[in-house]
């Protein structure tokens, strides 16, 4: 019992990674407090919120995170918590009325007095969720952090490894938020369903290269590993191979997945249509 309550103890405490987490919850179950009973989500988004969450959490403060700075599979099982599973359950669960209903009266009226703050943040915003923008981005930044050298310092040094992370995780939101954003207009740029496919299977292509040139490379990519010693004796090509396949396979069915999805909202969305008009030819 005492080896398992000890995964939960942090490797290395980020007040910054507990405030955004507990802070999280905490938001959406008071939202969910003040939520109308005719405007409650259901069960699946509301699970699908806090297990995404919740999965932040263990691949960052836990022993995992150990884990994964002392061998490569793991490190990559990290990211691909943070950078596609975690954020597409959060964005799919559509968060962000029970999140704003969760605020204090006295913070929405403060932010809503700010006009100069919004001013500021919502043009760089629908910059960033621009298709091209994001799909870039999403991308570059597992082709960045996985360049030899760079990956060499993000690993040794403490900072540079958590702008890693953060950069992964936000990232991850931005673009699953952008791929199934619905329901009421808001400021996130409203795609249509086809262009979301599109770009999924655009960033899909890319991953697989990646994924595929780690897998069947013939030498060590990353010797970071070999520097600090690995977490179990396993062989440096076997661990590279194993990250290689976590980059390439899963990766890419969650965007297979993610299609899926946005062909299941395009279906009912024209059904909704399609029903809608006998009702106004018959008005």
């Amino acid at each position: 019992m005492s080896e398992f309550l000890a995964f939960f103890v942090p490797w290395e405490f980020s007040w910054l990674v507990q405030i955004s987490v507990w802070g999280a919850l905490l938001l959406y179950f008071n939202g969910l407090r003040k939520t109308p009973a005719g405007e409650l989500p259901g069960y699946a988004p509301i699970i699908g919120f806090v297990l995404g969450v919740v999965l932040m959490y263990l691949v960052t403060q836990t022993r995992f995170d150990y884990w994964s700075q002392y061998m490569f599979f793991v490190h990559r099982g990290q990211h691909l918590v943070l950078h596609h599973l975690a954020p597409f359950l959060i964005a799919l669960a559509m968060p962000a009325p029970v999140l704003a209903r969760g605020l204090p009266a006295g913070v929405r009226e403060w932010f809503a007095r700010q006009a100069w703050l919004r001013a500021a943040w919502v043009p760089i915003y629908r910059w960033l969720q621009q298709p091209a923008i994001a799909c870039i981005l999403f991308v570059g930044l597992i082709a960045f952090w996985l360049t030899p050298e760079i990956h060499f310092d993000a690993m040794l040094n403490v900072t540079l490894y958590w702008v890693m992370n953060w950069s992964m995780a936000l990232d991850g939101l931005l673009f699953w938020w952008l791929m199934f954003e619905r329901g009421r207009g808001g400021i996130t740029p409203r795609l249509g369903y086809g262009t979301r496919v599109l770009l999924l299977f655009a960033v899909m292509v890319p991953q697989i290269i990646i994924g595929a040139s780690i897998t069947f490379a013939d030498a060590n990519w990353f010797e970071v590993y070999a520097v600090c010693g690995r977490a179990w004796p396993l062989d440096p090509m076997t661990d590279q191979h194993i990250g290689g396949l976590i980059t390439w396979i899963p990766a890419a069915m969650m965007s297979v997945i993610g299609a899926l999805v946005i062909l299941r909202f395009w279906i009912y969305d024209d059904a909704a249509r399609n029903a809608a008009r006998p009702a106004a030819a018959r008005a």
